[in-house]
Formats: C-alpha cells, structure tokens, sequence
C-alpha cells in the first residue's frame, strides 16, 4: 500500500471502540473478514489493522478504486452478517471516507 496526494480511489478510514477483553477477538474477526472476503472484492486495493497499546480502539485504513465498491461490499450478505459480528464485540464502530489532501 502506497498512500499518495495523486491517487484518486476511495480511502476508508473505520475506528472500533472495544475492551481489552475483546480486543484480540475482534482483531480475528476483522484479519478473517479482509482474508476470507473483502479483499476478493471488486475495487478493492489495500487494507491495514492497528491496535493501540492500551487495546481499546482499532484502527482500520483500506483503499478502493471508487466509493461504490466500498458501498457493494458492505451491502453484500456476507458482509453484513460479519458487521453484526463484529458490533457483538466492540462498543461502536464507524468508516468514514476521505481524500488523501497530502503526504509527509
């Protein structure tokens, strides 16, 4: 994954709230969803997971070539069924879509 002022896809930034006691669950849950699914989706380039120390928020970043890719892909059956899962194990969560304004 490269991140660059030029690229002119979709960037997809989602943070999770969770308990430490959940943390590493919800990690599976996400890792299975990207390998299992998501990234066989169309328009799907790159994905990263971060944790923070404490185990209380994750941090997702993922690019696709356009945002209705990224829409198809959370209208899909599969991957509601997994974002209900995945709501069991975290106190909120919420993409959020940007453009990349500049690189440092």
């Amino acid at each position: 994954m490269q991140i660059s002022k030029d690229f002119k896809g979709q960037t997809v930034l989602t943070t999770f709230e969770m308990t430490p006691g959940t943390a590493d669950d919800l990690m599976e849950a996400l890792a299975d969803a990207y390998h299992k699914f998501i990234r066989h989706q169309p328009g799907f380039l790159a994905a990263a997971l971060h944790m923070n120390d404490a185990q209380t928020r994750i941090a997702n970043y993922s690019q696709w070539q356009k945002r209705e890719d990224f829409m198809a892909m959370l209208r899909t059956t599969e991957m509601r069924e997994r974002n209900r899962h995945i709501a069991t194990l975290c106190r909120s969560f919420e993409p959020v879509m940007y453009e990349v304004m500049g690189v440092l």
